[in-house]
């Protein structure tokens, strides 16, 4: 039975963000760090990192532009270390949880869009360097 806080109750909610997402029918305010980490899973279910990391910039690239957001927002950095983040998820979730039960637990385990900030100082987050490529953090390395 799902738990009162459980974002999604079937695997079908859930992919019907991602077609959302990937048709950029999703409104940007219905866009927020959780359907992030909900798309990158649901990427990293189906290809190894680099392809799904290939396929992540893409979509945002095509995402933004649909709904006039400026391209240069990406963030290379903050990508690449969710992607390691929910790939480390993955990797412990346990068997049986289905897409919507994975994507519940990842969202109470990682839902704080904050956490970045345990590793990385907002000075580099902030760098022309972050933005454009990966960087290793800078305050604490990563533990997952």
């Amino acid at each position: 039975m799902p738990q009162p806080n459980e974002l999604y109750q079937t695997d079908e909610e859930v992919l019907e963000v991602v077609r959302r997402f990937e048709s950029c029918e999703l409104p940007t305010a219905d866009f927020n760090h959780r359907e992030h980490l909900l798309v990158a899973l649901w990427h990293l279910t189906r290809a190894g990192d680099a392809d799904a990391l290939t396929r992540i910039r893409a979509q945002i690239g095509r995402y933004a532009a649909a709904h006039g957001v400026n391209p240069s927002l990406y963030h290379e950095t903050v990508t690449v270390f969710w992607l390691k983040r929910v790939r480390a998820y993955l990797e412990r979730a346990p068997a049986g949880l289905g897409l919507a039960g994975m994507v519940n637990a990842l969202a109470a385990e990682c839902g704080r869009s904050r956490l970045i900030f345990d590793y990385y100082s907002k000075e580099l987050i902030d760098t022309e360097t972050a933005r454009r490529e990966w960087v290793e953090p800078d305050l604490k390395p990563l533990d997952f």
